[in-house]
């Protein structure tokens, strides 16, 4: 058999819970030794396809192949072979660093000299050597989630999938974090399946980004090509006496939730001056202007017409956790 260029393979992918469709026919596939985003509000059907790659959930139709296995068929085969560092906090509170990394390696069948020495070089990996022997419910969010990354490592799985693994962390831990995981990919020479809805991680981390909104995949590519589908540059107007699109023949106009104007353009430079003789022209008055380049906010914005945010997460969280119980 040839050497397989990807490590997961999607095709068709349905999950429905009675009559809700979570996941709505999604295919994607993912190259070996890539970093690949799912990015998409809380609920958009992110967990749910994470929770069926991992063997969690069985797939109402459709086919995904990880490492090699399917994931119905061959559901051991693949447990075998990923890490997973779940959404919520997994790890034992009541025991210690050491001993939630031991009880884990033994559960893949890692003993003696072996395990010892893979659990002290993975704790000095993320930092915690020094606080090995302390009871994890002593430990901060950004510690266990440290804890939680290299406990998913021990068994030096093939495919790691990280759902949400910076959620609810600070801006300071959440970068430390980030620092970990391109680490992992450079050193243990993985593939990473990362599930988001921060923006500036899926930029940060991604090779290649797929957006997922209500169950469907919309657009996907790597960073650059994404926000080629914006355009240049993007422009916001504040304008008085409420907000409306004017004629413009250099770029694409749409009003916002906020009341701010939105127009996508190839070049802000060149652009901003001929909207301010078509605003003067059609007698509307700006208040304040501002412009960026593209971020995949505006790629998410572009494409649904509203931003990133959480919504309709608790539905779905609830759903998954009962069926994990269970």
């Amino acid at each position: 058999m040839g050497k397989r260029m990807y490590a997961i393979e999607v095709e068709n992918l349905v999950k429905k819970f009675g009559d809700f469709e979570a996941v709505k026919g999604v295919s994607f596939k993912v190259r070996k030794g890539e970093i690949f985003a799912f990015l998409g509000p809380n609920g958009a059907g992110k967990t749910t396809t994470v929770h069926i790659l991992t063997t969690l959930l069985k797939p109402t139709s459709g086919k995904a192949i990880v490492a090699g296995y399917d994931v119905v068929k061959d559901a051991k085969e693949v447990r075998k072979r990923i890490g997973i560092v779940f959404q919520d906090p997994s790890v034992d509170r009541d025991l210690t660093a050491y001993e939630n990394m031991l009880v884990h390696g033994g559960v893949y069948g890692l003993r003696g000299r072996e395990l010892k020495e893979k659990i002290e070089e993975l704790l000095k990996f993320v930092e915690l050597w020094e606080f090995r022997n302390k009871l994890v419910k002593y430990f901060s969010g950004g510690m266990q989630r440290r804890l939680e990354i290299a406990r998913s490592l021990l068994h030096h799985p093939e495919v790691l999938f990280l759902d949400e693994p910076t959620l609810g962390l600070d801006p300071q831990t959440r970068a430390h974090v980030w620092s970990y995981i391109e680490a992992m990919r450079e050193e243990q020479e993985m593939t990473i399946f990362l599930t988001t809805h921060y923006m500036e991680e899926a930029e940060k981390l991604a090779d290649r980004v797929a957006i997922i909104d209500h169950g469907r995949i919309i657009a996907d590519g790597t960073v650059e090509e994404l926000k080629k589908l914006v355009g240049g540059d993007v422009i916001y107007l504040k304008v008085e006496d409420g907000a409306e699109c004017f004629e413009t023949d250099f770029g694409s106009c749409v009003v916002l939730p906020d009341g701010r104007i939105r127009i996508d353009v190839s070049n802000a430079s060149e652009a901003i001056p001929r909207i301010f003789e078509a605003a003067e022209k059609e007698g509307i008055k700006i208040l304040e202007i501002t412009y960026h380049r593209p971020t995949l906010n505006d790629v998410f914005l572009h494409l649904t017409g509203r931003e990133i945010r959480d919504e309709g997460g608790n539905l779905m969280k609830g759903i998954t956790k009962a069926r994990m119980r269970r």
